[in-house]
């Protein structure tokens, strides 16, 4: 809604729709992450519920939020995503830590130390497809890689963590049901050899 309606007495629309592109790890390797963030959780004394396993993901893009999904940027996405080409790779964390933030719901997170050079590479690759279909808007330099495990007031400092490894076959736009904890997969597309 635009600022002349608020003037007018409406009040802006209340997001409920998030679009993303994003890239989820295999399940098995899932399954390792969500282990890592209950046990990280219970060492660190972290009372808060964490994100579900299907929902482990590393965002690419934020597409942006709405009230109510315009299937004309839903679209413009789709070309994006199916215009790209690349060959599989790794994708390697190694660290946890509690990103800055709104200290009542700090972002707890398995990040990498370093490297993920060939992720970087990919998501450049992206960006410059999003800017072809004109979603430029949603194209930032800074990415630091990282899957979220929860949200805590608590602030947990840089630690070492095993290295959790998995191999990138496909990458996703979701669409997120904000507030829901609910994830619609509107494509997936694999990473194929060129």
């Amino acid at each position: 809604m635009s600022q002349q309606s608020a003037l007018f007495g409406f009040d802006p629309a209340v997001p409920t729709d998030r679009l993303f592109l994003g890239l989820f790890p295999d399940p098995a390797s899932a399954a390792r992450i969500a282990v890592l963030g209950e046990h990280v959780c219970r060492r660190h004394g972290l009372c808060v519920p964490r994100h579900q396993v299907e929902r482990l993901h590393v965002t690419l893009f934020h597409i942006g939020d709405w009230a109510g999904l315009p299937a004309a940027t839903v679209e413009t996405a789709i070309d994006a995503a199916a215009a790209l080409r690349m060959a599989p790779f790794d994708v390697r964390f190694d660290e946890i830590v509690s990103f800055s933030g709104n200290p009542q719901r700090r972002p707890l997170v398995l990040k990498a130390s370093a490297g993920n050079e060939a992720l970087h590479g990919f998501r450049e690759n992206l960006g410059r497809e999003l800017l072809k279909v004109g979603l430029g808007r949603c194209v930032t330099r800074t990415f630091e890689p990282h899957v979220t495990l929860a949200y805590a007031p608590q602030a947990v400092v840089a630690e070492p963590v095993e290295p959790i490894v998995w191999r990138a076959t496909e990458f996703a736009l979701i669409h997120s049901l904000l507030g829901q904890t609910r994830y619609v997969p509107l494509g997936n597309w694999p990473l194929l050899a060129a």
